[in-house]
C-alpha cells in the first residue's frame, strides 16, 4: 500500500504500543495464570470474571501487537478508535465505582494511571488526525455492508444495555455478574461496535485483519475460559437457556471474526471488491 495513503505513525505511538503490550501481559495472566494474577488485581474478581477479562486482554494484546508491527495509519486508526472507546468507558465506570478499589495498594493507582493515560494519548492523536482520510480499502458488497451495519447495531445495543441496565442484561449470563463488572464488560461490545462501524463502507485490509483477529480471539477465549473455569469449580448449568444464549453470542462473535480474517486474507494484495 502506498505510504502516501497509509503513512507511518509517530515514533511516540510505537512506544505507547509497546508500553500497553507490557501492561496487557499482566491482564492476559488472568486467563493463563489466574492464581498468580488475581491477588494482584486492582479489585476482587471471581474465577469466571478473571478468565473472561483475561481472554479479552489477550485479544487486546494481539491487536496492540499488530499496531506495533505495522505502525501505520491503517490499522492504527482502527486500533486507536477501539482503544479510546474501551479505555474511556472503563475509566468512567471505574471512577463512579471507587469503592471496588483499595487505594492502599499500588495496583489501584496504576490502574487509573494506565487507563486515564491511554484515554488521553489515543484521544489526542485521534483529534489531531481527525481530518485524515482512511487508507484505501476494499469496497464491501451490499450484502457485506448490510451485515456489518447489523453487527454494529447488535454489539452497540448490547453494550449500551450492559452499561445502562447492567443488572438486567447481565442476569442472562451463565455466572453471576455484578453491575460494576457488567459495565466494564460493556466496553468490550461498544469498542467492537465502533470498530465495525468504522470499516463498514470501506475496509482497509490491515484493519479488517485486526478487527477479525480481535473478534475471533474474544469469541474463542471467552468460551474456552468458561469451559476451563467450570471444569474446576462446577457452577455452570449447561442445560440453561441463558448459558446457550451466551455461548451463541460469543460463538457468533468468534465466527464473525473468522469470516473477516478469511475475507481480508482472500483479497490481500488484490484490488477486487469483497
Amino acid at each position: 500500500m502506498p505510504t502516501s495513503n497509509n503513512p507511518p505513525l509517530p515514533a511516540a505511538l510505537r512506544l505507547f504500543s509497546a508500553g500497553v503490550i507490557i501492561v496487557l501481559i499482566v491482564g492476559a495472566g488472568l486467563f493463563f495464570a489466574p492464581a498468580l494474577v488475581k491477588p494482584r488485581w486492582p479489585w476482587p474478581v471471581t474465577p469466571f470474571s478473571a478468565r473472561f477479562l483475561g481472554g479479552f486482554y489477550t485479544a487486546e494484546m494481539a491487536v496492540m501487537a499488530a499496531l506495533l508491527f505495522w505502525n501505520r495509519w491503517s490499522p492504527g486508526r482502527l486500533v486507536l478508535v477501539m482503544a479510546f472507546i474501551f479505555t474511556l468507558i472503563v475509566s468512567a465506570v471505574s471512577l463512579i465505582n471507587l469503592g471496588y478499589f483499595n487505594f492502599e495498594r499500588k495496583a489501584a493507582w496504576l490502574w487509573f494511571l494506565v487507563y486515564l493515560g491511554s484515554v488521553a494519548i489515543s484521544g489526542l492523536f485521534l483529534w489531531r488526525a481527525r481530518a485524515r482520510q482512511s487508507a484505501n480499502g476494499v469496497t464491501p458488497s451490499p450484502a457485506w455492508r448490510s451485515y456489518m451495519l447489523a453487527e454494529t447495531a447488535v454489539l452497540g445495543l448490547y453494550g449500551l444495555g450492559m452499561l445502562l441496565f447492567p443488572a438486567m442484561v447481565s442476569s442472562t449470563w451463565p455466572w453471576t455478574v455484578d453491575p460494576f463488572h457488567a459495565q466494564v464488560y460493556s466496553a468490550i461490545f461498544l469498542a467492537g461496535a465502533g470498530g465495525t462501524y468504522l470499516i463498514w463502507k470501506s475496509a482497509p485490509r490491515e484493519e479488517l485483519l485486526v478487527l477479525g483477529l480481535a473478534q475471533f480471539l474474544v469469541g474463542l477465549l471467552s468460551i474456552l475460559g468458561l469451559v476451563i473455569t467450570d471444569g474446576a469449580v462446577h457452577r455452570i448449568d449447561w442445560t440453561a437457556a441463558a448459558t446457550w444464549s451466551w455461548l451463541a453470542l460469543f460463538g457468533w462473535i468468534g465466527i464473525s471474526g473468522a469470516l473477516k480474517l478469511y475475507t481480508a486474507s482472500r483479497y490481500f494484495g488484490s484490488q477486487s471488491t469483497a
